[in-house]
């Protein structure tokens, strides 16, 4: 028991689960074994004495009181402990406020109250989220509702208080950063000890908030709000930081990094001490080196004593032999005090045989030992390469730590230095590493900033133009570490100088990468900006003064620009009435399939008088909302259309016009916008607001506008298949209706001219292809799909063939019935009677029309074996089968329009 409680601080959460199995076996077996142990953990959460939190390491201490929580609670879930009231003494000393007044007493209370909650959920009645298994088995822990109350009035108090403290930390943080600003602009600079105060202030005020919100977080709150500051980042900051300070217009306060990742990235770097012992991290080997120090000396006062043991007890031996022998003879005791003197040489000799065995083997120990971690760093030291994001140089740098030592932090060093010359990206990965290790590792960021100068010295004097990718990974492994504030902004600012004494040839090339990589943090910082515009504008001055090639101008233009980008007007937002903005909200935010309702109440109450324009130019800038919703604006048009009858016919005029604009201009931006307008012309005929005329003409007008004309290379070249993609979103949304009379007749049709136009594109792209793979597929899967020209034509003249046939048998059968009506009528219900044996119609590919298809046929349907009329699906008998041999005349007609306008 004494070995598991001292090394609990040591165990993960694996080791716990492990450790709670053995507990339940114990406790199987022994019946005195639980509440020992329960007794032995509780002491963990006694208050010491103040000589003891003199001494004691606190965070070992806040340790080993998070796993002893954890520990009882996986005994407790196990049944080894059945008394719940353990944990309401535990939960009432951590959340007392009187701990609220030692602030590192209160962060190590924090975290141990995020452990519980996130552990305990069933202790606060939180719901619980997992597998069904894991519901079931926290059904049966016995928890009253009185305790659950109890917990929760405990941890909601706590947190009240703890957000209280938050909130008077942040005050106080701000107040001191207004008290630095006065300080920096009266004085110029801030003294040592304003700093030291205000970094602590500011450490202290982060790990608060940290810990604060986890709480919040296990607690399935909402995190405290803090005042929205902008300076809290800065060492000196406030209302006037930036007006002389930092040489800029007081009005606009640039932030120190472009997003909140970029932030989060260069200063928010993982707390070793949270996943690492202090042991490994080199913080107890001091107490580690007493304890052996006193070990080692218990037994080399031991060893006398025994020493002084030995000949007493020989002393004692030979006073009773004497005694027992006064009789003997002189010889034998001779012989005796020789073999007693043999002896004693011989013991001495043994015991250093014994020490050099021992020596040896724990010599070999050590050599296996230091074997097994050269392996281990080797291969840590090969994954460095592929750490290309941040979790992975974090969790990287924490398995470090379990190697931690002198030489193995020599040999990461020497790696990370030793990053290959083209792999840019990995710095400041590498730099974030190095970051995160200086918190407790301070040689290892000296050693590397060292080398990292040595290096730039170096090169910088060597000047030879060569290596100039080994100077680019210098240079921008120090702006890097700079970031991280581990390269003083001096350093910095020394290797720039080095490289404008001699603005030539690479130097400009490292000035450039330098200022690339830390010249806009730099520029920034408000300690720094004032120097570093002074360095910029002699770098724009050697710029001009020198006569740079093409390639050096642009680098010093860019890099100059990207520290100090130039001043511009901020873009006006549009300001619009408040009943245009309530429009654009109900049609562009509110609309989905379940408000669909209220937004068409919404929009009839409106007064039509005064939006009735706007209203129509929202809904034409369907391309700007959601492509899925296109067919909610239909829907609304035609919800509309019952009481505005004029505006469903402005919208399908302005779609129309829409359509034609786009084909005159045939602008590459304008393509997102053609193409959300042929979805919405689409699902206005579905909503039954377009005739399928008005989509076969459309359809026709895609493929002959701008053709056999002189502009045709610039309305539709050869290589744009734009105008195939737009058929296939017309078809695709309404083509499936077109499936039976005279709808289908007229598609099959035009999928043959169709298929002409695709093959004058000669070979199209991939995705264009399987589009009209799927197309065919799903509105006529039977179609055969042309492979020249030629024989487009030929099943183009075979139509053309056909239609004169069935057109001399219309005129013949009107000249029959109009001699012999009576006998027509007998002959035509005799036909009906037997079916429709004689006529097929119904060719997939168009190349048979309908014998029996005449006028009153094609408009209303066919008249089926029980003599009822099948209507067509546009939902009227009007339509003539005229339309069958009107496309080519369509065609034609739609060439002399387009060549009229353009003569225009």
């Amino acid at each position: 028991m004494a070995c598991l409680l001292f090394s609990l601080p040591f165990c993960t959460i694996l080791t716990l689960a492990f450790l709670g199995k053995i507990c339940s076996l114990l406790h199987q077996r022994y019946k005195d074994f639980s509440p020992s142990l329960v007794q032995g953990l509780l002491k963990v959460f006694l208050p010491g004495k103040s000589g003891e939190d003199l001494d004691v390491d606190r965070n070992s201490k806040a340790m080993k009181k998070r796993s002893t929580l954890k520990l009882l609670l996986e005994l407790y879930f196990v049944g080894v402990t059945e008394d719940s009231s353990i944990f309401i003494n535990i939960i009432k000393d951590l959340t007392s406020v009187e701990h609220l007044k030692d602030r590192d007493t209160a962060q190590a209370n924090l975290t141990l109250l995020a452990s519980f909650a996130r552990q305990g959920r069933v202790f606060l009645g939180l719901p619980l989220s997992g597998l069904e298994i894991q519901e079931e088995f926290f059904k049966g822990v016995s928890i009253t509702a009185d305790q659950k109350k109890i917990f929760k009035k405990a941890f909601h108090t706590y947190y009240d208080a703890v957000s209280e403290l938050l909130q008077s930390e942040h005050a106080s943080l701000h107040q001191m950063e207004h008290e630095n600003a006065k300080i920096l602009n009266a004085k110029g600079e801030l003294n040592d000890e304003n700093v030291s105060s205000y970094e602590k202030l500011r450490k202290s005020y982060d790990h608060l908030y940290r810990n604060v919100s986890s709480l919040a977080e296990a607690l399935d709150m909402q995190p405290p709000l803090m005042p929205e500051d902008g300076h809290t980042t800065r060492v000196t900051s406030g209302e006037d930081a930036s007006s002389p300070a930092a040489g800029k217009d007081s009005s606009v306060l640039e932030a120190l990094w472009d997003d909140e990742d970029t932030r989060a990235f260069y200063e928010c770097l993982p707390d070793l001490r949270a996943f690492v012992p202090a042991v490994l991290l080199g913080e107890a080997e001091p107490k580690a080196n007493e304890h052996s120090a006193k070990t080692q000396d218990q037994p080399s006062e031991l060893t006398p004593e025994l020493d002084q043991g030995q000949p007493t007890q020989d002393m004692a031996e030979v006073s009773a032999e004497s005694g027992t022998l006064q009789e003997g003879k002189s010889t034998e005791k001779g012989k005796d005090k020789e073999e007693r003197d043999k002896e004693k040489v011989k013991d001495p000799e043994k015991e250093k045989g014994k020490e050099k065995d021992a020596e040896r083997k724990g010599e070999n120990e050590k050599d296996k030992l230091k074997s097994l971690e050269g392996t281990n760093l080797d291969a840590l030291l090969q994954r460095l390469p592929g750490c290309v994001s941040r979790d992975l140089i974090d969790q990287l740098t924490v398995e470090f730590c379990y190697l931690n030592s002198k030489s193995n932090r020599k040999k990461l060093v020497r790696a990370l230095f030793n990053v290959p010359r083209t792999s840019l990206e990995l710095l400041p990965y590498y730099s974030r590493m190095v970051a995160t290790l200086s918190t407790c590792m301070k040689d290892a960021s000296s050693m590397l900033l060292q080398m990292l100068e040595e290096e730039f010295n170096f090169l910088i004097n060597k000047k030879d133009q060569m290596n100039i990718e080994t100077k680019i990974r210098n240079i921008r492994f120090i702006g890097e570490l700079c970031k991280f504030k581990i390269a003083p902004a001096t350093t910095v600012f020394s290797c720039l100088k080095a490289c404008l004494d001699d603005f030539t040839h690479h130097n400009i090339d490292v000035a450039c990468n330098l200022l690339e990589t830390c010249g806009r943090f730099l520029y920034r910082s408000p300690e720094t900006t004032v120097r570093m515009a002074n360095m910029l504008e002699i770098l724009m001055r050697l710029k001009n003064v020198k006569n740079l090639d093409p390639r050096h101008s642009t680098l010093v233009e860019n890099a100059y620009y990207l520290c100090k980008p130039p001043e511009r007007s901020a873009r006006v937002s549009k300001v619009r009435p408040p009943l245009y903005q309530y429009i654009r909200k109900l049609l562009f935010s509110d609309l989905d399939k379940s408000s669909i309702e209220h937004v068409l109440r919404q929009l009839r109450k409106l007064p039509w008088s005064e939006c009735e324009a706007y209203l129509l130019k929202c809904f034409m800038k369907v391309h700007k909302g959601k492509y899925s919703q296109i067919h909610l604006i239909a829907s609304l048009t035609a919800g509309l259309s019952r009481y505005h009858d004029e505006f469903a016919v402005a919208v399908i005029d302005e779609v129309l016009e829409e359509i034609r604009l786009g084909l005159e201009l045939n602008d590459y931006g304008m393509q997102q916008r053609r193409i959300a307008h042929m979805r919405f012309l689409g699902e206005l005929y579905n909503y039954e607001h377009v005739d399928s005329s008005v989509i076969f003409d459309t359809l026709y007008l895609i493929l002959v506008f701008g053709h056999d004309t002189p502009e045709q290379g610039v309305l539709d070249p050869p290589e744009d298949c734009f105008r195939i993609r737009m058929v296939i979103t017309l078809l695709e949304t309404c083509g499936h209706y077109f499936d039976r009379g005279s709808s289908k007749r007229k598609l099959n049709r035009f999928l043959i001219h169709f298929q002409r136009y695709i093959l004058s594109k000669g070979a199209l792209p991939l995705d264009v292809e399987f589009d009209l793979q799927d197309l065919f597929a799903e509105l006529r899967p039977h179609m055969i799909r042309y492979s020249s020209i030629e024989e487009v034509n030929a099943a183009l003249t075979e139509l053309e063939e056909n239609e004169r046939t069935v057109s001399a048998d219309k005129a013949n059968s009107e000249k029959h019935s109009d001699t012999d009506k009576p006998l027509n009528r007998t002959a035509s219900s005799r036909i009906s009677a037997n079916g429709q044996s004689t006529v097929n119609g119904n060719e997939e590919n168009g190349l048979q029309d309908d014998v029996g298809g005449s006028d009153t046929d094609s408009g209303s349907g066919t008249i089926d074996q029980d003599g009822e009329e099948e209507l067509d699906e546009d939902g009227c008998d009007t339509e003539d089968d005229d339309d069958d041999g009107g496309g080519l005349l369509l065609m034609r007609m739609m060439k002399s329009m387009s060549d009229k306008r353009l003569q225009r």
